[in-house]
């Protein structure tokens, strides 16, 4: 089995992190903050995720990623909650771009989700790793984290851990 490694970002790293650890082919999830080159060297909140291509492809690693996060929306937290993928290699980087061109006619606004080379990663403090199993109970996992699961397990049922 060869596993890949992406980094993707766009919105609280603790609902990021619950959504890809929910997903079958999906071996890791790192929870942290990435940077990237300048402009975009300023960490932002963002996951690691190594998976199994074969069981999980790229394309619907992206495709998930996309529908879980305001990936058309330009918001004013952009630079807490920067809208992108890193990437491993210039490959990588060509590969994203494309599924992203294909991606684009379902959604009807413009995605704004950048491509990015991977610059440099920090852990989250431990107290926030797991954050979705920790506080499956409380408000913001009610809130935030638990339609992004039911959505996974609705349109990608057969993706989803039991």
């Amino acid at each position: 089995m060869t596993l890949e490694t992406i980094g993707v970002g766009g919105g609280c790293h603790w609902c990021t992190e619950a959504v890809f650890t929910a997903l079958r082919g999906v071996q890791t999830v790192q929870q942290g903050f990435i940077n990237s080159v300048p402009p975009h060297d300023g960490f932002s909140e963002a996951v690691i995720v190594v998976f199994d291509p074969d069981t999980i492809p790229l394309k619907v690693i992206i495709d998930i990623h996309l529908r879980t996060h305001a990936a058309t929306s330009n918001h004013s937290m952009r630079e807490k909650y920067r809208s992108a993928i890193y990437t491993y290699s210039d490959e990588q980087s060509e590969n994203v771009d494309q599924i992203l061109t294909e991606l684009q006619s379902n959604f009807d606004k413009k995605i704004i989700t950048q491509t990015l080379p991977f610059g440099a990663f920090k852990l989250s403090d431990e107290k926030y790793q797991n954050y979705g199993v920790k506080n499956s109970n409380g408000q913001f996992c009610k809130t935030y984290i638990d339609p992004k699961l039911s959505m996974l397990r609705v349109k990608y049922s057969k993706l989803v851990k039991s």
